[in-house]
């Protein structure tokens, strides 16, 4: 039980680590000027050195378990700090108002933003070409550590789940095997869970709150430019890996079973060798050609594929389909969708150890969460509104929006790099009041932009912009899409236990920790590894449609996720 608390805590920290960044991707993004295939890519790599050392998991109760665990979770924790490193290596983080949308150059004055006629303005002479290099050569050397620390996470991670389900299955009683694995696992989905909610908290605070103050700071966490600490998180995740790495340095080889059993079990399987054991490969086709392994695990796959890719951009969807903030949809995932998801854990192990299930019984349960979970989240895909207007983005009329100095904001010179996004009084969205025409700015007493007035491209008399986005008209449907969301989660997750026990309960004993092993690597492959990357590039691909009718293409890179729509 003690070993099934600290097993539990240290795949919930683990999960922090590898949660955490899913939970800030879209701010690393703003802050790195990532792609969403790049930052997709990054998310899932940690799978590509995890799937590797079979050979490992093949020693199965051959090795010291404990001590195996407690080294991988060392290295996992060094890869939480190497994640957070970038922000050390790399300057102050730098918002403006029209050029070079993620790292600037110059002043940080609020007149470059608006219109000037007759004059190419302060930021005529950044060209892209002088934007860019700065930026490449900050985002090669970001994208170099976070590879490394994700590679890092991967190898590290590779004993933890299997061994520890192994250790726990072999001394643990026949009957209270389930529910342990059941509390494991519900465990283990609170790790997201908590990664979430701490990137609610952490991305609250300014980025560079170690190097600036509070005074110098002009955004606020609701304007598009701002960017959190998304760093900090890590640091915690980080140590707090460590420290539950410690106890398993002096847990022992082997336990006593929970409950006696015959003498000859137990020592037939504690007391098998590598030397009288199967080759390698024997023991490798053995599990695949198993007809109940194989398609359990390949059933896990499709449904581990889809949480991937939602795990990864669930929060940049809710962000801009809802218009909410990134700390505020963090806090939504981390609050009700995974708790949901650890219920339907929970309760689907209780079912196995009410009823005592048999394989057959098992199986059926599985079936019916899943057919359940489809009914609920058939209506999910008539959730949604229409993207938001964006004048040379997604919309154009007779202004000539979308074609660089011509129509309304002809005389204004507005750099094609600009993003400061304006929501104009005729409900269109700007991405700069520059484009928005507008030539004067009115200040609260704060010193903070009220609106823009005078701009030449907003119909009306006395057409003004606001700062922000529009957003959107769904925050009507914010409600039922969570409960939808929340519940189909739910009905899922109770085909995680049982799916577990047909695997445990239908290979031979002394094959578990490398059958679990060969599990979770083929999800990592199959589903895991690809997911992200393949959600990622449909967010882009959806941009690059855009993009040949948009000649503005910087504006259309930051409005990609406006586009990906949750169907």
């Amino acid at each position: 039980q003690f070993f099934v608390f600290c097993h539990g805590l240290l795949q919930l920290s683990q999960l922090l680590v590898s949660g955490y960044l899913k939970s800030s991707i879209s701010t690393i993004e703003r802050r790195y000027g990532l792609s969403s295939q790049t930052s997709g890519l990054l998310a899932s790599f940690n799978e590509v050195t995890t799937s590797s050392p079979l050979s490992l998991l093949y020693l199965g109760s051959r090795v010291h378990r404990p001590r195996l665990i407690g080294c991988g979770a060392l290295l996992v924790s060094l890869a939480g700090f190497l994640m957070a490193l970038p922000h050390f290596i790399t300057g102050p983080y730098e918002y403006d108002q029209s050029s070079c949308p993620l790292v600037t150059a110059g002043t940080s004055s609020n007149s470059t933003d608006l219109c000037q006629p007759g004059s190419p303005g302060a930021w005529a002479n950044l060209s892209h070409a002088s934007c860019t290099p700065h930026a490449s050569r900050e985002n090669h050397e970001v994208l170099l550590v976070m590879f490394v620390a994700q590679a890092l996470l991967g190898i590290g991670g590779v004993p933890i789940q299997p061994f520890g389900i192994s250790y726990i299955d072999d001394f643990a009683s026949e009957r209270n095997s389930p529910l342990y694995l059941g509390i494991l696992f519900s465990v283990t989905v609170i790790g997201p869970g908590v990664a979430f909610m701490l990137g609610s908290a952490m991305l609250r605070f300014y980025v560079d709150i170690d190097k600036v103050s509070t005074a110098e700071v002009q955004l606020t966490n609701k304007d598009p430019r701002w960017v959190g600490a998304w760093w900090l998180g890590f640091l915690v995740a980080a140590s707090l890996v460590a420290l539950s790495a410690l106890p398993y340095f002096f847990f022992p080889r082997e336990m006593p079973k929970e409950v006696r059993e015959v003498l000859h079990t137990h020592t037939q399987t504690h007391t098998h060798t590598p030397w009288c054991s199967p080759s390698f490969p024997v023991v490798l086709l053995r599990n695949l050609r198993h007809p109940v392994y194989l398609l359990v695990v390949l059933a896990q796959v499709n449904i581990s594929a889809m949480v991937a890719g939602l795990a990864t951009f669930m929060g940049k969807f809710l962000e801009r389909q809802f218009s909410l903030t990134a700390s505020l949809a963090n806090m939504i995932i981390g609050a009700v969708n995974i708790p949901g998801a650890m219920v339907g854990i929970v309760v689907g192990g209780a079912i196995l150890k009410r009823f005592q299930m048999s394989l057959r019984q098992c199986s059926a349960l599985c079936v019916l969460g899943m057919l359940l979970c489809l009914l609920v989240a058939f209506p999910l895909l008539f959730l949604g509104c229409p993207t938001q207007k964006v004048a040379g983005v997604t919309y154009w009329d007779s202004a000539g929006f979308g074609h660089h100095d011509a129509g309304c904001n002809a005389q204004c010179r507005c750099p094609q790099k600009g993003f400061n996004p304006v929501c104009g009084s005729d409900g269109v969205e700007y991405t700069s009041p520059c484009s928005a025409g507008c030539s004067h700015v009115n200040i609260h007493t704060d010193s903070s932009i009220l609106n823009y007035t005078r701009c030449s491209c907003i119909s009306g008399p006395a057409g003004f912009a606001r700062p922000g986005t529009c957003g959107t008209g769904c925050s009507h449907l914010f409600v039922p899409f969570v409960v939808l969301s929340c519940l189909a989660g739910i009905l899922a997750s109770t085909s995680h236990t049982p799916s577990f026990m047909l695997i445990l309960r239908s290979i031979q004993p002394e094959d578990k920790s490398f059958a679990v092993g060969i599990q979770f690597m083929l999800l990592r492959v199959l589903a895991w590894m690809p997911g992200p990357v393949l959600y990622g590039s449909a967010i882009d691909t959806t941009c690059i449609l855009w993009e040949q009718r948009c000649e503005r293409r910087a504006a259309c890179r930051y409005y990609d996720n406006t586009l990906f729509r949750h169907r």
